[in-house]
């Protein structure tokens, strides 16, 4: 039996190979346009969410930390704090163990922000994953996360963001 896109394989049929490519992109596509939604009205976008989730949730030492955590070029990661230091979310006091340096802390405000667009996130999330049930949802979610912490640990200077310019 040939299959295409309208096609469904057999159950049980072998994945051919980049099958696994193919499915990652698209699911990546849907959820970005619903993370892109989510984001909708936060300062500096997705980049801000992320400076601003991993300020909250990672507290690192100073702003070196989340360019490293976030794969975001120093340059760059100035700007969108800035951003972020003007809407108010966060701001910038100086690290304890080294002057010279800045550490990033979250706003009351920042905090506030943060958790509204949590929430706007968890749902772009259950609505990507509607057509599977909780276990497949939780498993996928799962088995994602822990090959990517691998792919992670083994290439720590990747951009995430760069790679799928490829696909």
């Amino acid at each position: 039996m040939v299959t295409n896109a309208l096609t469904p394989p057999e159950k049980g049929a072998a994945a051919a190979p980049g099958d696994l490519i193919r499915h990652l992109a698209i699911i990546l596509r849907g959820f970005q346009a619903r993370f892109e939604s989510a984001m909708d009205g936060m300062p500096a976008g997705v980049r801000g969410y992320q400076i601003l989730s991993t300020v909250i949730h990672r507290d690192p030492p100073n702003q070196q930390a989340i360019g490293t955590h976030l794969a975001i070029d120093r340059t760059v990661l100035t700007y969108l704090i800035d951003t972020l230091v003007d809407a108010g979310l966060v701001e910038r006091v100086p690290d304890p163990v080294d002057r010279r340096a800045r550490k990033i802390v979250a706003t009351g405000p920042g905090t506030e922000a943060l958790a509204r667009y949590e929430e706007r996130v968890a749902a772009a999330e259950a609505d990507l994953l509607s057509g599977l049930s909780p276990q497949d949802g939780a498993a996928l979610s799962a088995l994602a996360g822990r090959l990517s912490t691998q792919i992670h640990r083994a290439h720590p200077g990747v951009n995430p963001c760069e790679a799928m310019d490829h696909i």
